[in-house]
């Protein structure tokens, strides 16, 4: 079974852009995205401000993903944590702050980009099964994220 995954850590909020929470934070984001309407056509655009930090490399568990992602804003948890709060009350919309762990199951692009992958990365960590340390969690409640999981199937 071929295994695609990424994980991120997003803000978002309805009123306050990506480039605003970039200035508060002082933490460039690998991905953003700008708030728009509710219309899908031509295409979805989003309804909300996203500021994320991802990891998606290949071959990773996600244990290691979420590592990865966490390692690289644990040093700024007070300031993320700050922000959220900020976002939750003047959004109102639930929480602002998401670990989000998106997994695809027997994924043709997931295939392609592990067959370009070093071999390494083929016979590494089993990537089925996956749990979240203290530290992860202790990240999660600091913040006042909520922790998403999405997984598709695409036998």
């Amino acid at each position: 079974m071929f295994i695609s995954q990424y994980v991120y850590f997003g803000l978002s909020s309805l009123t306050m852009s990506a480039a605003e929470m970039t200035a508060v934070l002082g933490i460039e984001p690998d991905e953003i995205t700008v708030r728009g309407s509710r219309f899908t056509e031509p295409q979805v655009i989003p309804v909300l401000h996203r500021w994320k930090i991802v990891c998606s490399e290949p071959g990773m568990s996600v244990d290691e993903q979420v590592a990865r992602v966490v390692a690289r804003l644990e040093p700024h948890v007070d300031a993320i944590a700050a922000l959220a709060r900020q976002l939750d009350a003047d959004d109102r919309q639930g929480p602002s702050a998401v670990l989000e762990v998106v997994r695809m199951f027997n994924d043709e692009d997931g295939q392609d980009r592990l067959a370009s992958a070093s071999p390494e990365l083929i016979e590494g960590p089993d990537l089925l099964g996956w749990h979240l340390g203290r530290d992860v969690l202790a990240f999660l409640h600091a913040t006042g994220a909520a922790l998403d999981v999405d997984e598709y199937d695409f036998a």
